[in-house]
């Protein structure tokens, strides 16, 4: 919808542009950094064990199922499409179900696209309550090692041939390293709180300049995503740090409302796009109202907003309470568990 006027911008700004899926190793990063923050206290009782797997997946999964719910009619075309071969539609079925997508090549549709990440976060997930523990009082020069073994250990996969469509064992680095990130903001919080500024601009400018020039990367062995993932690392150490004018605008009650929903909103907006794409832009409705490709964006990014606002409210919130007090629930009624002492 958009491509007539990104086409027509400075090539600079057009490089920033596409190299928008590039932020994916951010949110990694920080799903690693805010998980660390989280679960610092936790000692990780059989009862905390249970409790955490149950909030990962309330976190995750609901909205999910969501977004599977909105492109069922979609699915059922596949499904019933008799050129669609049974182990093929078996193997489909297989991979959104239980969100196998980032351990695979394309699976030739685009019910939910960005929902690869999630087969990362997932992985994420069941490797965290083995790998925090090893790093949770780490000193600066372990840490220091890990953060560099997470720049290095994407290169020496893709040296042994490991396969790129195993998405979650190259982004685990990413992960890694947000949870070295949360032990630099432990070291460095008493003496740099609210000047967080002196890392995360230049963090910010040196990203863009990558981005605009990535011939940078050339005989490095590393690509784009080899040289950001420090970047990003200043960047989320020196946001959480706070101080400046981003920082300002990122903490305001808007953007911290934007954030709360942004999980529903990635999650949903290719969903709300198979609709919207059927109905308006290769139907008949913008035709009949003469609407320009630019003001379609405008009604999908309003639409998504508003989708993803109800989703937060309706189904985010009410699902990941529900099932942790299930959860919790159960737990009572067993005294072996119950018994242990929980972490705050």
């Amino acid at each position: 919808m958009l491509e007539n006027w990104t086409n027509s911008l400075p090539s600079a700004a057009q490089s920033l542009v596409h190299g928008g899926y590039l932020a994916v190793q951010t949110f990694f990063l920080l799903s690693g950094f805010v998980l660390a923050r989280n679960y610092s206290k936790a000692t990780w009782t059989q009862t905390d064990l249970v409790r955490y797997a149950a909030a990962r997946f309330a976190r995750v999964y609901p909205v999910y199922l969501l977004s599977l719910i909105v492109v069922a009619p979609f699915i059922h075309e596949t499904m019933t499409n008799a050129a669609v071969q049974p182990g093929r539609k078996a193997a489909l079925l297989t991979d959104y179900v239980f969100v196998l997508q980032g351990w695979n090549e394309s699976l030739g549709v685009g019910w939910n696209t960005p929902a690869w990440s999630l087969s990362c976060e997932f992985f994420f997930y069941l490797l965290f309550p083995l790998v925090f523990p090893l790093l949770r009082n780490a000193g600066r020069r372990t840490v220091t090692l890990v953060l560099a073994a997470s720049i290095v250990t994407p290169i020496l996969l893709a040296h042994a041939d490991v396969p790129w469509s195993w998405k979650p064992i190259y982004s685990f680095s990413d992960f890694t390293a947000g949870i070295a990130a949360a032990r630099f903001y432990e070291f460095l919080s008493p003496n740099m709180r609210r000047r967080g500024y002196w890392l995360y601009l230049p963090a910010i400018v040196g990203g863009m300049l990558l981005i605009l020039h990535p011939q940078i990367m050339d005989g490095t062995y590393g690509d784009l995503h080899t040289g950001l993932r420090p970047l990003n690392v200043m960047a989320l150490v020196g946001l959480a740090l706070g101080g400046g004018l981003v920082a300002r605008i990122l903490s305001s009650s808007a953007a911290d409302y934007l954030g709360k929903i942004s999980y529903s909103m990635y999650i949903l907006h290719i969903p709300v796009l198979w609709w919207y794409g059927r109905w308006a832009l290769h139907g008949s409705v913008f035709g009949m109202l003469h609407i320009s490709r630019g003001t379609a964006a405008v009604f999908y990014l309003v639409l998504v907003l508003a989708a993803a606002a109800l989703s937060f409210q309706w189904a985010e919130i009410p699902a990941n309470r529900w099932i942790r007090r299930y959860v919790a629930s159960r737990l009572a009624f067993r005294p072996s568990l119950a018994a242990e002492p929980v972490a705050a």
